[in-house]
């Protein structure tokens, strides 16, 4: 009867198929430092019996079905999911990397969603712990997180993470039902200041999902826009009304679809002035443009512009 080998780990959890081993891979002594034990003639292999013997989660892998018999690299993605894979540490690293240093109030107003102020200084406190930021001293509270030399390593990570997740992920229909303002947010980064009215124009946007959320745009040839989710209550008859469904306004804000081209086919219906109807499309920057394209670096508040529900932000 073959040995069978029990696989036990401390340091994460990932899928191990069990398989009784050929004779050729029968483990006739266990390695250096790892208990084991004869039970009813068969023989198993754990951890070490006590806390001063050798702790060997990261030396071996006796698993066939995994590509490496070396589990550093395991270990080592542990160890990034551990330290960086809640809701905020990423999205704060991208901040940086994206716009430079930022004040603690810029992080609080800018973060897609709705971080409490009490976890904000907690994931910031945990990546300065990390080495990852850090913070002029001078005694001022208002005094701006910037990336350390680790964090700035991590940047081309973070961007071929997000260029991935553009191209590959499907867009993610509940978190927005959860956190409108991100749709919000990324329109606004689409808007083309060159392409806009000579006379100021609200488009008021309803999207719908599970249940309906309304947004506002204000623009204007030489003024900055902005966006919000309280009606500014402007000139009534420069309001343009858009419907559409929350996945056809997650296309047109991630640059995927053109606004013509939903227009044509039914996926949005807008009403109001017939001549501001004829001139939305050319308010928006065309289809398949970068981020890196329209989030300008000398100027971060567009690209966090209308992302705290509530109030008008400036783009």
């Amino acid at each position: 009867m073959f040995a069978r080998i029990v696989t036990v780990t401390t340091a994460f959890v990932f899928p191990v198929r069990r398989r009784t081993p050929s004779p050729a891979r029968r483990l006739e002594t266990p390695p250096a430092g790892v208990s084991s034990h004869v039970d009813d003639g068969e023989t198993r292999i754990g951890l070490p019996s006590s806390k001063s013997e050798p702790n060997l989660r990261c030396r071996r892998c006796e698993n066939g079905d995994v590509g490496s018999t070396d589990v550093n690299d395991y270990c080592s993605f542990s160890k990034a999911v551990e330290h960086l894979g809640d809701r905020w540490s990423l999205p704060i690293l991208a901040q940086l990397v994206l716009f430079g240093p930022l004040g603690f109030n810029e992080f609080a107003s800018g973060l897609p969603g709705h971080v409490s102020r009490s976890v904000l200084a907690d994931k910031l406190r945990k990546l300065e712990e990390l080495g990852l930021i850090s913070r002029d001293r001078g005694g001022r509270r208002r005094d701006p997180y910037r990336l350390t030399a680790v964090g700035h390593d991590l940047a081309p990570a973070i961007l071929s993470l997000r260029g991935w997740a553009e191209k590959w992920l499907p867009d993610g229909v509940a978190m927005v039902e959860r956190d409108p303002d991100i749709v919000l947010g990324w329109l606004t980064n689409r808007i083309d200041v060159a392409g806009l009215p000579d006379r100021q124009a609200i488009v008021e946007i309803m999207m719908r999902h599970e249940s309906e959320h309304r947004c506002w745009l204000v623009l204007e040839r030489g003024v900055e826009p902005y966006g919000c989710f309280d009606d500014p209550l402007l000139d009534e008859s420069r309001y343009v009304y858009v419907e559409a469904g929350m996945t056809v306004m997650l296309a047109l804000a991630g640059g995927r679809r053109s606004w013509a081209d939903a227009m044509v086919d039914g996926s949005i219906a807008a009403f109001g002035d017939p001549d501001l109807i004829r001139q939305l499309p050319s308010w928006f920057k065309s289809v398949g443009e970068s981020i890196s394209d329209r989030v300008p670096r000398s100027n971060p508040a567009i690209s966090r512009a209308a992302l705290q529900p509530g109030r008008v932000l400036p783009a």
